[in-house]
């Protein structure tokens, strides 16, 4: 058995907002917010991890690997799920039928 196969996404989607939740700092709207505005801080650290690995900063240099943004790439999937479903109960529902819609609309009906 792969490492990857005992890692249910939405089980661990689900775990890790109920994690969140019991560990809240701030109720009400503003959680919802704030999650979502993790989002932001991830994409940040994609784009940190490019120019690191690009070397694009001449003072800094390589300073990540690809491996570094793939990592980053992965903390922005698992943050914007979270979020998802810390706006609804229904996240899995919800991303199927937005993925269906993507796939049709990118790759036709077939």
């Amino acid at each position: 058995m792969s490492e990857h196969e005992d890692v249910d996404l939405w089980r661990s989607v689900e775990e890790l907002y109920g994690w969140l939740d019991a560990n809240r700092v701030v109720d009400g709207p503003d959680e919802v917010l704030l999650r979502i505005l993790k989002l932001s801080e991830e994409v940040g650290e994609v784009a940190q991890a490019v120019v690191g690995a690009t070397g694009q900063n001449p003072r800094k240099g390589v300073t990540h690997t690809w491996d570094d943004v793939s990592a980053e790439l992965c903390d922005v999937a698992v943050t914007a799920l979270v979020a998802l479903r810390t706006l609804t109960p229904e996240a899995r529902d919800v991303f199927a039928g937005h993925l269906r819609r993507v796939r049709e609309r990118s790759l036709g009906a077939g």
